[in-house]
């Protein structure tokens, strides 16, 4: 039982979190908007809500067993293109207090290694 548990977990925290933050997305937009870097065409608002998109879509692929490898392969590539993100949120709090804004900001740049490589491992598990 304790094997099974473990597995609905690995297989599910992942559609989970990425489905609740898809949700955030469009339900308090403005936070996002500021992750947005200014360099992108268009309005950060129209980003925030096609992020938002791609994260519900990408959950939706990952909670099927059918098209989780393809939900791994496209949440690789998720992780990796909202790297710009977090490099913008490092730029937006740089005249804020290191605790809690700066640590948060940079702390996000490393932990998106970790999260790249286990998209990639439900890529190539499922």
């Amino acid at each position: 039982m304790r094997y099974e548990t473990a597995k609905t977990v690995k297989y599910w925290a992942m559609p989970a979190a990425l489905g609740a933050m898809g949700v955030l997305h469009f339900v308090a937009p403005k936070p996002f908007d500021g992750l947005i870097p200014p360099e992108l065409p268009g309005s950060r608002r129209a980003w925030t809500y096609g992020s938002g998109v791609a994260e519900l879509a990408v959950a939706g692929l990952l909670a099927r067993p059918d098209t989780r490898a393809l939900g791994g392969a496209a949440a690789t590539a998720l992780f990796v293109g909202v790297f710009p993100g977090n490099l913008q949120m490092v730029r937006a709090y740089r005249n804020k207090p290191v605790w809690p804004h700066k640590v948060v900001a940079w702390g996000r740049l490393p932990l998106q290694i970790p999260m790249i490589l286990a998209a990639d491992k439900i890529r190539r598990g499922a």
